[in-house]
């Protein structure tokens, strides 16, 4: 990288890399300069300090997240769309949820878009705008959720140990007393195979959009 170009958004797609390797306060201009092999001078060319940072990590994170208003598409798929793709790019980046809370979102150009793309669909839905924003919240904070409530290992639990981690999740729910608890000693037991992870996020995608499409519904 030191003989290359170094681009805004190079740093920002390493910064990134280096936040879901060693978790969002690794991400600092000294710690991106080694990882870069240049002087932290040559980051502040395009960054003035840790602040401008993340904010720049956030927006190269969101670039993706648009409306495509070019479908034709009705406003509940297109915000659905959005939402799946919100919820894509924090499976792939798992630093990203801490990023969004750590840095001012209304100072980063792709959220903002992404903000106003979704109320001119819910407009389109026929709420007003402070309603809107607070669907958008919910969405957003309900993705949010939803991808760190991800069933089945953690994500720094090695493939082979996946198998003894799912094992000993069984054990320690069903030491629950079953009389007190036979609900949860009954749920331990679908740890005796890998979780579905993908069905985990088309129930978590369609239990956020059935609650905006209901209030839409009854608008009508």
């Amino acid at each position: 990288m030191a003989g290359e170009k170094l681009t805004k958004a190079a740093v920002a797609e390493r910064a990134l890399r280096l936040g879901d390797e060693a978790g969002v306060d690794a991400v600092t201009i000294r710690r991106l300069a080694q990882e870069l092999g240049v002087t932290p001078m040559a980051l502040y060319w395009h960054f003035k300090n840790k602040d401008e940072l993340l904010q720049g990590v956030v927006d190269h994170a969101l670039s993706g997240v648009r409306a495509d208003r070019t479908t034709g598409d009705p406003w509940q798929k297109q915000l659905r769309s959005m939402v799946e793709t919100l919820v894509t790019v924090m499976r792939r980046h798992p630093v990203l949820p801490d990023l969004l809370f750590s840095v001012e979102k209304d100072t980063v150009l792709s959220f903002n878009r992404a903000t106003d793309d979704a109320l001119a669909l819910l407009r389109d839905g026929g709420f007003s705008v402070q309603e809107g924003w607070w669907i958008a919240t919910y969405l957003l904070h309900g993705s949010i959720g939803l991808v760190r409530a991800q069933p089945d290992c953690p994500s720094n639990v090695p493939p082979e140990q996946a198998g003894e981690w799912r094992r000993q999740r069984r054990l320690k729910i069903e030491r629950l007393p079953a009389d007190e608890f036979p609900m949860l000693v009954a749920f331990a037991g679908t740890y005796a195979e890998p979780q579905d992870t993908e069905a985990f996020y088309t129930f978590g995608v369609n239990l956020l959009m059935a609650g905006v499409e209901a209030a839409a519904q009854r608008r009508e």
